[in-house]
């Protein structure tokens, strides 16, 4: 039997306006989740094709059951980040192209890639994402508390069930493919397709969306880009366009667990990772259980002065 949940979530994103900086207090950060909601439609819409075309060949009822609990978790996240972006096209209507463009390279992905590379694909991305989220979460006072809770709330509940079924995307690709060897081999270009959607949301984010509105230079998580900017300074050949403050989303976390939290991505790719046993946030646990209590997770930092009114 799986453990997972499929918890169908509702943010009322179409109630109100949906800001683009949605954490004043760390723009940076406001940006970097917003990609990663253009990143998750895509990804989440592959991961279904991806299960779809691998269920006649897992053979394990327990491997079968996991993949379909896995699955329709994702379909859930999927359909609460259009919800997320719909609201952000609504203000910048133009970030439609960004979603048509981010889908369209993970359908490009599902057309030329084959089932074991897709599978690995899952595996290796969902392998960080223990490590990355108890790193947002452990310090979720400042990353999303200060923010609009709704979407702060989104994020949260994503993260704790990325976390729930951290050994999911693994267990279907040792059951299909059962190779550490192709899983390491192939995380190179893996990993430099995820990096080129989250370029390609950021620099419409440039361009698409106002400075005064999104206060700094979306571009300025990637290192390159940053070094080039401030290369450009005194050459003039090489000067980017000047599209903000370059602060990161994480420059006020303390250093060494963000060194954590890299080892944590690092080990996430070795032979004979297993998730498992991973050091899991707190707040996961927390979640869980206000959820089974019937807390309003869709408004986690407010829905008890909500109640008090």
């Amino acid at each position: 039997m799986t453990d997972l949940h499929v918890r169908k979530m509702r943010f009322a994103f179409a109630d109100y306006d949906v800001p683009f900086t949605w954490n004043e207090e760390n723009p940076a950060f406001s940006s970097m989740a917003n990609a990663v909601s253009f990143l998750a439609i895509g990804f989440e819409k592959m991961i279904v094709n991806m299960i779809r075309e691998a269920m006649p060949r897992i053979t394990e009822p327990a491997v079968a059951e996991e993949a379909d609990a896995f699955v329709r978790q994702e379909g859930q996240h999927s359909t609460a980040h259009r919800q997320h972006v719909a609201g952000l096209i609504r203000a910048y209507p133009r970030l439609r192209e960004t979603l048509d463009k981010v889908i369209g390279e993970f359908d490009l992905l599902t057309s030329e890639k084959s089932l074991e590379y897709r599978l690995a694909y899952t595996a290796d991305l969902e392998a960080t994402f223990t490590p990355v989220f108890k790193l947002m979460l452990d310090h979720d006072a400042t990353l999303f508390a200060p923010g609009d809770d709704r979407v702060a709330s989104l994020f949260i509940w994503h993260f704790v069930e990325e976390v729930e079924h951290r050994s999911s995307a693994l267990i279907i690709f040792d059951s299909i493919v059962g190779s550490d060897l192709y899983r390491m081999r192939m995380a190179p270009s893996i990993f430099r397709h995820v990096l080129r959607i989250i370029r390609i949301a950021c620099a419409d984010f440039n361009e698409f969306v106002p400075l005064e509105e999104r206060k700094v230079d979306a571009l300025a998580m990637f290192a390159t880009y940053r070094r080039r900017r401030r290369l450009g300074e005194w050459l003039r050949p090489l000067r980017l366009p000047d599209h903000g403050p370059m602060p990161r989303a994480f420059d006020d976390l303390p250093l060494r667990e963000q060194l954590v939290a890299l080892s944590g991505i690092v080990r996430s790719q070795l032979p004979g990772h297993n998730p498992t046993h991973e050091t899991l946030p707190a707040l996961a646990d927390l979640w869980f259980r206000r959820y089974d209590d019937g807390y309003d997770v869709t408004q986690w930092y407010t829905a008890d002065l909500a109640d008090s009114k």
